[in-house]
């Protein structure tokens, strides 16, 4: 195994990349049916706090495969067969979600993870065992940390479940500074254009698992209540908010930002913000659905906010982490922030909230297009 170079020209992604993405929607959909199903029953702080861990958990599999794979992928047999194993992990780490959520029982999640950790570190090894000098020694700290954290997140099944929150806190810190710590001195060979396709490719699956959310949750609405008059706003403003975020995201060619490793994990760190905030409009929306046929234990400001919340803090996040970089003068810089605190406000319009939100998320976009426009038209006069 050996590195494949950070400036190989025509990279992309491979058929096997996609199948291990689209294999974590089941993970992404079942903590978002479980932040749904807390919401709706009035339980938010119990159901925030359940998907940051369990989204984190789903996330942090996906970080650890892609970055590697940037770096090492050498599709021979071996490889694709050890990938097979990872999405094997990431199945059971998926049905454990319900028993964690619910119960606090982490026992199949942490046997998910275990699954794919092995998998993940005899990948490091082999990489190890290609490389020489300090790309053998950053390949072999990437398993040691790997490793070690493994064997810390055993303070799941052991402790009291007062305590999980914390000790998930503390090992999520833990995980996402192996990255330093294996690349001190030097740089795995991950390549800018492939990981900015990867990051963009996983954005459309978790908006796809939204809209899919959404659907369902519209059409059992309906089956069982036949409120069209009442589910047409949140529909029409739930697909509005959708395109409008992905139009948002995919507005700019964020590769040529990725220069550096600074720069490029807290652009893929602050991933974890734009993924679980997108999949989270999709259980809002649910929510709302439910909330607009009598069904959800909450006012309709809460439900609302159950949407508002979460598309705000998609589009702060981008604009944060993404957007921003290629956003020339102060005009396009606040169209996104902006944005996000009109979607907002937009919580106290009543049975019209998701409406009214997605009609800031078009406008969003609308406002945006036009002063790219403008800034294209004067640079060619």
């Amino acid at each position: 195994m050996r590195e494949r170079h950070p400036d190989e020209a025509h990279r992309a992604a491979t058929p096997l990349e996609l199948f291990f993405d689209l294999c974590f929607v089941v993970g992404i959909a079942q903590a978002g049916r479980q932040l749904t199903h807390a919401l709706a029953e009035g339980h938010a702080g119990h159901g925030i706090t359940g998907y940051l861990m369990l989204f984190f958990a789903i996330w942090w599999a996906w970080v650890n495969f892609s970055w590697f794979s940037s770096a090492y992928d050498t599709d021979d047999t071996l490889y694709r067969i050890v990938t097979l194993v990872q999405i094997a992990g990431v199945l059971i780490l998926a049905a454990g979600v319900p028993r964690a959520f619910n119960d606090n029982q982490f026992a199949v999640v942490w046997f998910g993870y275990l699954v794919m950790r092995v998998a993940m570190v005899s990948q490091w090894l082999r990489a190890a065992h290609g490389g020489r000098g300090e790309e053998r020694r950053t390949a072999l700290r990437y398993a040691l940390g790997v490793s070690l954290c493994q064997v810390g997140w055993l303070a799941l099944l052991f402790l009291p479940a007062t305590g999980r929150p914390w000790v998930f806190l503390v090992m999520a810190v833990l995980e996402m500074s192996v990255p330093a710590f294996a690349e001190r001195n030097r740089r795995t060979a991950w390549h800018p254009h492939h990981i900015a396709e990867r990051y963009g490719l996983f954005t459309i699956i978790v908006l796809g698992e939204t809209i899919s959310a959404a659907t369902v949750a519209v059409q059992s609405a309906l089956d069982e209540h036949d409120e069209l008059g009442a589910l047409l706003p949140i529909a029409a403003g739930g697909l509005l908010l959708v395109f409008a975020a992905y139009w948002i995201y995919f507005a700019v060619p964020i590769h040529l930002h990725l220069h550096s490793r600074r720069q490029a994990f807290a652009w893929g760190y602050g991933h974890y913000l734009v993924y679980g905030s997108a999949a989270a409009v999709g259980a809002g929306i649910e929510v709302a659905v439910e909330e607009s046929v009598g069904k959800a234990e909450l006012s309709t400001p809460a439900a609302s906010a159950c949407v508002t919340v979460p598309a705000a803090l998609f589009l702060f996040s981008v604009w944060l982490i993404h957007s921003r970089h290629q956003k020339r003068g102060p005009a396009q810089q606040l169209v996104l922030p902006l944005a996000a605190v009109l979607i907002l406000a937009c919580t106290f319009a009543g049975h019209l909230a998701v409406l009214a939100a997605g009609l800031v998320g078009s406008a969003a976009v609308a406002v945006g297009v036009t002063l790219t426009t403008r800034q294209g038209t004067a640079l060619t006069e």
